[in-house]
């Protein structure tokens, strides 16, 4: 009996071992970072789950990190399902989604927030073939050198290749982007790879398709993004491409993105650091056109004193190019008060700077409306107009496509294939040829030279687009303007045209080379990123030496640039303004691309400011229009408006300055240019002339002035026909 109670006794101590050996295991696996992964799903808020769907798989974790064996997921934790081919999405002006169909965005390689000390491979044939360079959309270089080239290629063809991401945190992946190199001369894509991930960059686990590996569509051409879908998302830290065939005349090259949601981790302080978030409660989103006037309405309802919308004319398509302006008395020239604008989208792929565009025209109107007095006195003494949308045509091609899947250059031109950048009158050269012609009967004009008969007529290559800018700027008086555009993070500034023969780039400065220089550094020196010496290059410019900024010409030649023609036919001063090295970025970067640029975008406008204003009036202080504004040392003139007013952007310093009108005598003035925002005033009073007197006078009494060069011709003729009179006789 007491053998059968101490059997009984130990039976009992033995299941109460085991009780607690279980407790003991699911507590170490609460403490597993694999248990932190699966709770971690089961409280996700950002995906639905209205049915059982895959669960995302996850490769074992590093060695010591967890108990080895992994624990049952919780039935709840089931992250979203993704199929080969996307769900269809609400209509939205007949256009397919903006984002791709994967709930994920972008890890970064194309935004480089992926770095290249992420970026692993197998081999490469050279350093500008390297890992690094394996990025969607890169550009290589014109000579295609060692330091830049257009892709990832390896060293060898071979089915042992690979090229990896370090993600430096658990990450669920979702799909893959891929693309060939880009080269003018050699033709090379993967067209079929394998995808494995990994926790710790040497237990791989590769991607399957029921009990095999899944092999992956690659590329069919080099140019063309293609997207694939995992057919279960993986959460690892690291991912990596494994070509397996390629193209039978080409190498393994790839450029690729990589879709994927970073996991939560509060206890890493480096991602909690990094993470770039914003104040502005703005509306960040990409806009298609019905949106974008619907923003603009709803701005102009939120500030109807300030705001006022309008339109420029219409596109190849018949889209009204839309354009708000700002200003304390909306839809009127006020004398003394300068005139600025904003344009984007002239290539409509390059989608950043339009939705820029629109989240400044709320934050102006929010600003305003809270009394912000940097932002009520830009407004009170500005006329701002904004046009977001320069070529919508080209912009729905790309929003067809999506911010990851258009390519380099989907929507980049017009409907009927023209480039709005470059379609402009080619005064440079007609200035230049004038300049080195010998024996010429007057001087040259260095302003508000007039546009070639042959650019007017209808039958020339022109955009509508172009055509619409053209009369937008030569009816409203601009002072400065920037035009916003993308795929490079540099301000250029004219000329952007050499003005050598056969050379492609070469620094050709203008008469106003220092002012230009000093509003390119304002925009740059107040970017997050134009001026850090530590960013990686978008492709393979380097603006630092320049810090943040290039003449367009010492980059690369362009003949009929906005800029150039904006400089040399009217008074605006512009400049291209490349805000980001993504031209269409996904929607979710959008809050950190207007951190970058907020800024920017305000001592952009605030520089309108400086130099010398005033007012050129006759002797009963009537205005005179069209008046020359001229300053010693600088071959370039500026006219005033219709009211005589007038604005001259300069440098600090003792100008000279003289103002003339024909009619009237000219009147010099020393004018001084201080260090502080804010035009100096320099008015001037002209008399008229002696013979604008006489003619004034003889008009008033009805007789036209007497002009003696055609007096002696007449008289001249009466003797001639007098001799001939007394000769036939």
């Amino acid at each position: 009996m007491a053998r059968r109670g101490a059997a009984a006794l130990a039976l009992a101590l033995a299941f109460l071992a085991v009780a607690l050996a279980r407790v003991g295991a699911q507590g170490a696996a609460l403490q597993a970072p694999d248990y932190y992964v699966q709770e971690t799903w089961s409280r996700e808020p950002y995906y639905a789950r209205p049915e059982p769907e895959p669960e995302p798989f996850s490769p074992p974790l590093p060695a010591g990190t967890g108990n080895g064996e992994r624990e049952p997921r919780p039935p709840e934790s089931r992250p979203p399902k993704t199929a080969t081919k996307p769900k269809k999405a609400p209509k939205r002006e007949k256009l397919a989604p903006e984002a791709p169909p994967p709930g994920c965005p972008p890890l970064g390689l194309e935004t480089l927030k992926i770095t290249d000390f992420q970026l692993h491979a197998s081999t490469s044939k050279r350093y500008g073939l390297g890992a690094h360079r394996g990025r969607l959309n890169i550009q290589a270089g014109i000579n295609e050198n060692d330091f830049y080239d257009g892709a990832w290629c390896a060293g060898r063809n071979d089915l042992h290749q690979w090229i990896e991401v370090d993600a430096r945190r658990l990450t669920k992946f979702t799909g893959v982007i891929t693309q060939g190199r880009n080269s003018l001369w050699l033709s090379d894509w993967v067209t079929s790879y394998k995808v494995m991930v990994s926790n710790d960059s040497h237990t791989w686990v590769t991607v399957k398709n029921g009990s095999g590996d899944m092999i992956f569509e690659g590329n069919s051409e080099k140019e063309i993004p293609v997207l694939n879908e995992l057919p279960v998302p993986m959460v690892a830290r690291y991912i990596r491409i494994n070509p397996r065939s390629w193209f039978d005349n080409g190498s393994i090259c790839m450029r690729m993105e990589i879709l994927g949601c970073p996991l939560p981790d509060p206890n890493n302080y480096y991602h909690r650091r990094n993470e770039m978030t914003t104040t502005d409660n703005l509306d960040f989103k990409h806009h298609n056109y019905k949106e974008m006037r619907q923003l603009m309405k709803v701005v102009n309802e939120m500030c109807p004193n300030i705001t006022r919308i309008y339109n420029i004319g219409k596109s190849h398509q018949g889209l009204k190019l839309y354009a708000v302006e700002i200003s304390d008395h909306p839809g009127e020239h006020e004398v003394g008060e300068p005139e600025f604008h904003y344009m984007a989208g002239a290539h409509g792929n390059e989608v950043l700077g339009r939705e820029l565009m629109l989240l400044l025209l709320q934050f102006l109107c929010q600003e305003y409306l809270a009394g912000n007095p940097r932002i009520v006195h830009l407004v009170e003494e500005t006329r701002i107009h904004i046009l977001p949308s320069l070529n919508p045509d080209g912009y729905e091609k790309a929003y067809e496509g999506g911010s990851e899947l258009g390519g380099w250059s989907l929507g980049r031109w017009t409907h009927d294939g023209i480039d709005i950048n470059n379609n402009f009158p080619d005064l440079n050269t007609l200035l230049w040829e004038a300049e080195d012609r010998q024996n010429l009967p007057r001087k040259v004009p260095n302003h508000y030279i007039a546009i070639p008969e042959w650019f007017l007529s209808e039958n020339a290559t022109v955009a509508v687009e172009t055509r619409a800018v053209i009369a937008w700027m030569e009816k409203i008086p601009f002072v400065l303007g920037g035009n916003l555009q993308g795929g490079e993070l540099v301000v250029a500034y004219p000329y952007d045209m050499v003005r050598s023969l056969w050379k492609t780039q070469e620094h050709s400065p203008t008469p106003d080379d220092h002012v230009f220089r000093w509003l390119a550094y304002s925009y740059a020196s107040t970017h997050r990123l134009m001026t850090d010496a530590r960013r990686r290059v978008c492709h393979t410019e380097d603006f630092q030496k320049e810090d943040g900024t290039v003449n367009g010409a010492s980059w690369h030649t362009v003949a009929g640039s906005l800029n150039d023609f904006s400089y040399l036919h009217t008074n605006c001063f512009e400049l291209s303004i490349y805000v980001g090295c993504d031209k269409y970025p996904h929607e979710s970067e959008l809050p950190e691309e207007w951190e970058n640029n907020r800024e920017s975008l305000i001592v952009f406008m605030e520089q309108v400011h400086r130099g010398i204003k005033g007012m050129v009036r006759d002797a009963h202080g009537k205005g005179i229009p069209n008046a020359i504004i001229s300053v010693e040392g600088v071959n370039h003139d500026i006219r005033t408006a219709s009211d005589g007013d007038y604005w001259r952007l300069l440098n600090p310093g003792e100008y000279v300055v003289t103002a003339k009108a024909e009619g009237f005598t000219s009147s010099t003035k020393n004018c001084m240019v201080g260090y502080d925002m804010g035009a100096t005033r320099c008015d001037f009073t002209l008399s008229k002339t002696n013979l604008a007197r006489i003619r004034e006078i003889m008009e008033k009494f009805g007789k036209q002035p007497v002009s003696l060069p055609a007096r002696r011709l007449k008289l001249r003729g009466r003797k001639r026909r007098q001799r001939g009179g007394r000769a036939n006789t």
